[in-house]
């Protein structure tokens, strides 16, 4: 497994190689690298959801870091309550609309599965969970899966459009 100081290092020489194939080095492109780095459980749920958006012929969801920040920011919020909800919602879309020129904000949430399978497959089994996943005004996911101390799971899944 590569340290999250190498895939930043994989990041930035990626980025250098594709800026320094410009035709005119007159031209510049503005690119924002923000590093997030998943857990497996996250990396997961990142690779099946974009398995399915792509099975349907949606484009893959990239990674963001306010995204993921909010989500994580939720999940802890559920922990310490001690159940899953959708509470401040209004106010993580405010952040997101202010911070990211989101347009639109959506968010699933979950609690007591074990493995990434399990909590999509719950989240395909509901309409509006299922909706929420395959909406094709979507660009960016945020995910976050934490324990609480009884090595309970909560999720919360956040998608944006720009």
């Amino acid at each position: 497994m590569k340290s999250p100081t190498i895939n930043l290092i994989v990041l930035l020489s990626i980025t250098c190689f594709l800026l320094s194939c410009n035709k005119n080095d007159n031209d510049f492109e503005t690119v924002n690298i923000e590093a997030v780095y998943f857990n497996s459980l996250e990396n997961e749920i990142l690779s099946l959801v974009n398995f399915h958006r792509e099975s349907i012929g949606l484009h893959k969801v990239s990674t963001l870091n306010q995204p993921y920040t909010e989500a994580t920011n939720h999940t802890k919020y559920m922990i310490q309550q001690g159940k899953t909800s959708h509470d401040n919602f209004d106010i993580r879309s405010r952040n997101l609309m202010a911070g990211s020129s989101a347009r639109v904000i959506l968010e699933n949430v979950a609690a007591g599965y074990l493995t990434a399978e399990s909590v999509m497959k719950q989240w395909f089994n509901s309409a509006s969970h299922r909706a929420v996943i395959e909406n094709p005004e979507v660009q960016y996911m945020g995910i976050s899966a934490q324990k609480d101390s009884q090595g309970s799971n909560y999720y919360t899944q956040i998608f944006i459009g720009k």
